[in-house]
């Protein structure tokens, strides 16, 4: 029986305009966002792992983590930009699932129960949620690749899942596992919660 080649895709190319700087290199509980993103990876359960970047110490990171990266030279493009490239690079497996860097008290148990949700109903789009909230991660099978590479701008993935609400299947996980930092005062506030 064939045992589906799932990607995943950590987009970490963002200019993050609301932080004012490289958040990514802001520190969660004395690590960096992008490393706590790599570490919730479950890279021995997929097939490729490629991070999307703008940042050569992320580059550098995701060496470390024994994960295949990709320049991206056009962060000003963007998130459609970061799915093509990384969508693109892993065309031949069967899903991907794509990751943001900014969520970090996302679990790797969270995105193992995502991909193992997606291995049992293949057909679907399975994303992670917390009370019908749907948030990331999200793997997508193959026959939607080409939707996520036709986005254009800031679209990403919810254009796709808006498309066909039918197709998309939830995994429930904690709301603060779901809480992305968009500016300093949201990292703060989410260090309160802790």
């Amino acid at each position: 029986m064939h045992t589906p080649s799932i990607g995943c895709l950590v987009m970490a190319a963002g200019n993050a305009t609301r932080f004012s700087a490289n958040k990514l290199a802001a520190e969660f509980d004395g690590k960096t966002l992008i490393r706590r993103a790599l570490e919730a990876v479950p890279g021995d359960v997929l097939s490729a792992v490629t991070v999307v970047t703008q940042y050569p110490e992320v580059e550098r990171l995701a060496e470390e983590f024994g994960f295949s990266h990709i320049k991206n030279e056009h962060p000003d493009y963007g998130i459609s930009h970061t799915i093509r490239l990384g969508t693109q690079a892993m065309r031949d497996c069967d899903a991907i699932v794509y990751m943001v860097s900014d969520q970090p008290l996302l679990e790797r148990a969270s995105v193992e129960r995502v991909v193992a949700c997606w291995q049992e109903n293949p057909s679907y789009i399975v994303g992670a949620a917390h009370n019908g909230k749907r948030g990331n991660p999200c793997i997508f099978p193959q026959e939607f690749f080409d939707e996520l590479l036709a986005l254009t701008e800031d679209h990403g993935g919810n254009t796709v899942i808006r498309a066909h609400p039918e197709r998309l299947m939830t995994v429930e996980v904690g709301k603060t596992e779901l809480t992305d930092v968009d500016t300093p005062q949201a990292l703060e506030n989410l260090k309160k919660q802790q």
